[in-house]
């Protein structure tokens, strides 16, 4: 019978594993992945239903109003002291934690940031079939394609496939489709996550 207090056994860090060895020289103690991912949205309700409905996420739970009179919120949030922020926690895919927050703040800028902006960024989904991805967003109401997908050439990812979407608000997404092996596998043991066996994996 196995020792239910010995320690559990090293993951292999292949591509479709959940994590990979960690050196215990860097990082952050104890710590054993990332828990959620955030972004801040202008209309909660709409978000949720858009990661519910299109992106096939799972609405986990939604929280009350998170506010105060004090400084708290400047002091734990590093916003403005009178904001309020709404918030709701999703399960996307295998592995992904998405928590959305809309916030209410007099110096609020009401604007999404660009890729080239300070604080820009997009999340990307991993496809198998990129163009049947891309035609189903194509039929999303609101949603814009940045283009067709396109191939890149040359590099440590030559051969992986892309396209850029905006959602209804203007958050900056993208659709991912990989070769089986990428060029920069040559020249190092680490491997990127993914991709999993199916998108239902791990619930």
């Amino acid at each position: 019978m196995q020792d239910s207090h010995a320690p559990a056994a090293p993951p292999t860090g292949s591509a479709g594993d959940l994590a990979q060895p960690v050196s215990p020289a860097r990082g952050i103690p104890t710590a054993t992945n990332v828990d959620h991912i955030a972004y801040t949205v202008p209309d909660l309700d709409e978000a949720v239903r858009f990661f519910v409905d299109v992106l096939g996420a799972e609405l986990l739970y939604r929280e009350e109003t998170v506010q105060s009179d004090d400084e708290w919120m400047a002091e734990a949030l590093n916003v403005h002291p009178r904001a309020t922020a709404d918030i709701a926690m999703l399960r996307l895919g295998p592995v992904t934690n998405i928590e959305l927050f809309q916030y209410s703040a007099p110096d609020q800028i009401r604007r999404m940031p660009r890729n080239s902006d300070y604080g820009g960024h997009h999340i990307a989904f991993y496809v198998r079939d990129i163009d049947a991805a891309a035609d189903y967003l194509r039929g999303q109401p609101g949603v814009r394609l940045l283009g067709e997908p396109r191939t890149v050439p040359h590099g440590p990812i030559a051969g992986d496939r892309w396209l850029y979407f905006l959602t209804p608000w203007g958050m900056q997404m993208e659709l991912i489709s990989l070769p089986s092996r990428l060029p920069y596998e040559a020249t190092t043991p680490h491997r990127r996550f993914g991709p999993c066996a199916a998108w239902a994996e791990g619930r």
